[in-house]
């Protein structure tokens, strides 16, 4: 294990070629984790820092062809549908195997940039730097200051003015190690007038000791642009995901969060939209199904600044086998927001007796001309539907499982059809 100390970021810093100003945020993320507590609300989180493992990679260079990866990576990326995903519907991957990117592609003949961060803070010092820790800062909580300090891989996007691309580009974040610390750093540019759907995919292998997931996401919508990105998390049950995710959006642009929460022991997840441009948009729709052992707690935020903004957040729990399945939002329309238009809806649903379900909505509207909406729905699966589903042959375990399938199909119908079919998997498994 390494221990988490200025020596150690430090070797980090020095192994990755970085200069000293690189150095100094990562020293400075390290001080301020340590200084900072767990969050006050939510699951409650209880890692023992002394037992995680910040840094492993065997990686002697990033490969663009699967014939030069290492075999056992290959394989398990094999049997993940990420290669055949590649072939068939995308326009370019970057997989990441631990802590590093070992395997990138960009499959596009388009005027654009992809390729790993820690990649473009060499190639393109000026652009990453113009955007690094601009939108999310190292110093908002506890676990953006260590992803400030150990941030380790991740993807760098840039789409250049009046682009839009013909298939997703996709990054696929892989744990197989016990203990494992992942610190990815996603940055994405979408300029104005360019379009760009992202899909990331994210598992790990089971063990007894806990992993941490702290990847940090920054999104730039520019005027007139759009950005789709999707994600269907799978982590194993030892894992804390513990992820920052927020997006800017300059006038008329568009931002679409999809996420699907699968894994984990505690997710802490609320991928945020500042609608700073006016007549912007910003769009949450989730789903957090939580077993026995997990504990979910995800939503989104919408902030609007700019006028005519418009948002929507459509949240999706179901809770089975004792598990605890939350949504924790927030929705802001601040006073220079005018005529400006906020929807949420929660939908739960609670498939026994042991298991739970709770909305923490915030709704905070600082002018008279603009508008929230929020509904809530809570069901439970009664006796007398499983009773009338098992009359027609189905077992309990595929009544219920048709019941879900039900509740989640909005959101499968905004997934690529490979992806639904692995949500299917997922869910039924």
């Amino acid at each position: 294990m390494n221990i988490l100390d200025e020596k150690f970021v430090t070797w980090l810093s020095n192994k990755k070629g970085e200069d000293e100003s690189m150095l100094k945020f990562r020293l400075n993320s390290l001080k301020k984790f340590q200084e900072l507590d767990n969050p006050s609300f939510g699951p409650k989180i209880n890692i023992d820092f002394n037992n995680i493992n910040y840094y492993k990679s065997d990686i002697k260079k990033v490969e663009d062809t699967w014939d030069n990866v290492n075999k056992d990576i290959k394989n398990t990326f094999s049997s993940l549908g990420v290669i055949d995903a590649e072939e068939k519907y995308l326009d370019g991957v970057s997989n990441q195997y631990e802590s590093e990117v070992f395997y990138h592609k960009n499959k596009t003949n388009k005027d654009i940039i992809f390729m790993s961060s820690d990649e473009a803070l060499k190639k393109h010092p000026d652009l990453f730097n113009k955007y690094f820790n601009n939108l999310v800062k190292y110093d908002e909580n506890k676990y953006t200051a260590l992803n400030g300090a150990l941030w380790s891989g991740g993807s760098f996007i840039y789409i250049p003015p009046r682009t839009k691309l013909d298939r997703p580009l996709q990054s696929y974040f892989r744990i197989d190690s016990e203990a494992l610390g992942q610190f990815e750093r996603t940055i994405i540019i979408v300029d104005d007038y360019s379009e760009l759907e992202y899909i990331e995919g994210c598992t790990a292998k089971s063990y007894s000791k806990s992993s941490l997931h702290a990847g940090v996401v920054e999104i730039y919508v520019g005027k007139h642009a759009k950005c789709r990105y999707s994600t269907i998390q799978n982590w194993s049950t030892d894992v804390y995901n513990l992820v920052t995710k927020r997006a800017i959006v300059d006038d008329y642009g568009q931002m679409e969060w999809i996420d699907g929460n699968i894994g984990s022991n505690v997710t802490m997840k609320y991928p945020s939209c500042i609608l700073k441009g006016d007549y912007s948009k910003g769009n949450s729709l989730s789903i957090a199904y939580a077993k026995n052992n997990q504990s979910l707690d995800a939503g989104a935020k919408m902030i609007h600044l700019g006028k005519g903004t418009k948002s929507n957040i459509v949240s999706k729990s179901i809770a089975a086998l004792g598990g605890i399945s939350n949504y924790r939002g927030l929705v802001r329309i601040t006073s220079g927001a005018l005529h400006s238009k906020a929807q949420v809806k929660c939908d739960t649903l609670i498939l026994d007796d042991i298991s739970s379900s709770s909305t923490f909505p915030k709704n905070i509207i600082e002018n008279n001309s603009s508008i929230i909406e929020h509904e809530a729905t809570i069901s439970k699966v009664s006796e007398e539907k499983l009773q009338y589903l098992m009359s027609k042959g189905l077992s309990e375990d595929k009544a219920k499982e048709l019941i879900v399938m039900g509740f989640i199909s909005d959101f499968k119908k905004e997934l690529p059809m490979e992806y639904a079919v692995e949500l299917n998997r997922l869910i039924k498994d």
